[in-house]
């Protein structure tokens, strides 16, 4: 049920996504043929004044049916793609992406709205409330992976077999008690899903250079719930960082792709993002509305790219065709998106293929 859930998030973003060319395709005037919902084969269709709105069956997202936009179809109708200024074209084009990033805000604000975990060191709007020791990372292979503890555990205590259980009220007493006893066996007590757990861990050498350590990252979290207006803003605020954050690691990413060093096990593809997807969707409403705001600005900004096939590539085309004053020839153009749907395809291919040894490594 998670998965299905999950599911029909990334429909309902892909959706989002085309929404924004149809709204900005009809308010200047371009002639919308169709608005589908899923790919075809075709279940049902009812046409409303020019444009005919179509529920298919293969639930892959949706589309809408521009005129004029491939090829030179409408060359004389001056409600066709090709007729308008490139400015037009290219906010037609741009609206998608740009819808993309208004719904990751919007459901970020939503979620303020609902209260989002922060951490108490948060710069921004409002004020944190119920502050609690959180683990936040838990390194692979690490002490405390091994031993049982998750990202998301809240830490109440710590001791030792010689020690009473120590009750910290920061991150830094915790961390303070953990690094003077690195040498005997740490019992950590945390709270996963309103249960109290106990685990029984050894820090060992090699996570941290200079001392031992169990392998788990802390922070002092608590919950931020904001009246509608002030979450607008902290909403607002928060979408920025991320696509500014998504952004730098989309570069990072792909500047190691052309140089042949990329790292594709820190990469998630279909199957590894519908897989995380669900356990999000599983762990309730606020991880839920995190990871669709990060999948809605990765949508965002992939398509941005200048690759034949995407948004990004059809601008670029759009600012070709400004600079030189002419059309692109059609060949060119379709040629140009074969080449970008097959390279799409093979890195996804490559991608899922690590998801999957990830799953049953």
């Amino acid at each position: 049920m998670s998965l299905l859930i999950f599911i029909g998030i990334l429909i309902a973003l892909i959706l989002v996504h085309e929404l924004g060319h149809f709204v900005v395709a009809k308010l200047f005037g371009i002639r919308v043929d169709e608005f589908g919902i899923f790919f075809p084969p075709r279940i049902f269709a009812k046409k409303f004044g020019e444009t005919e709105y179509s529920l298919n069956s293969l639930p892959f997202g949706g589309f809408v049916k521009i005129f004029g936009e491939n090829g030179n179809e409408g060359e004389r109708d001056k409600r066709s793609f090709v007729n308008k200024p490139r400015y037009a074209q290219a906010l037609v084009i741009v609206a998608g992406i740009v819808m993309n990033l208004v719904f990751a805000w919007l459901i970020l604000s939503v979620g303020y709205m609902a209260g989002l975990p922060t951490s108490v060191e948060h710069q921004g709007f409002g004020t944190v409330s119920d502050p609690h020791i959180e683990i936040v990372a838990v390194l692979p292979e690490s002490p405390a992976m091994k031993a049982g503890i998750e990202a998301g555990d809240s830490i109440k205590a710590v001791g030792t077999a010689s020690i009473e259980p120590f009750y910290p009220e920061t991150a830094d007493g915790a961390q303070t008690f953990i690094a003077s006893h690195q040498d005997d066996s740490i019992i950590v007590i945390v709270a996963r899903e309103g249960e109290l757990k106990n685990f029984v861990v050894r820090a060992s050498e090699g996570l941290i250079e200079g001392r031992k350590a169990l392998g788990i990252q802390m922070n002092d979290v608590g919950v931020l719930q904001l009246p509608p207006h002030v979450a607008l803003a902290q909403g607002g605020l928060l979408a920025y960082n991320m696509t500014i954050a998504t952004a730098e690691g989309l570069s990072q990413f792909f500047t190691t792709l052309v140089r042949g060093t990329a790292n594709f096990s820190e990469v998630a593809g279909p199957i590894g993002i519908a897989n995380i997807g669900a356990g999000a969707v599983q762990s309730g409403f606020v991880a839920a509305i995190t990871l669709t705001a990060i999948i809605s600005i990765n949508l965002a900004l992939i398509n941005i790219l200048p690759i034949p096939g995407l948004d990004g590539g059809r601008l670029l085309i759009i600012a070709i065709e400004g600079t030189i004053r002419r059309a692109v020839p059609q060949r060119v153009t379709l040629s140009l998106t074969i080449a970008g749907f097959a390279l799409l395809i093979l890195l996804m291919v490559v991608v899922s293929y690590h998801d999957i040894a990830r799953l049953i490594g």
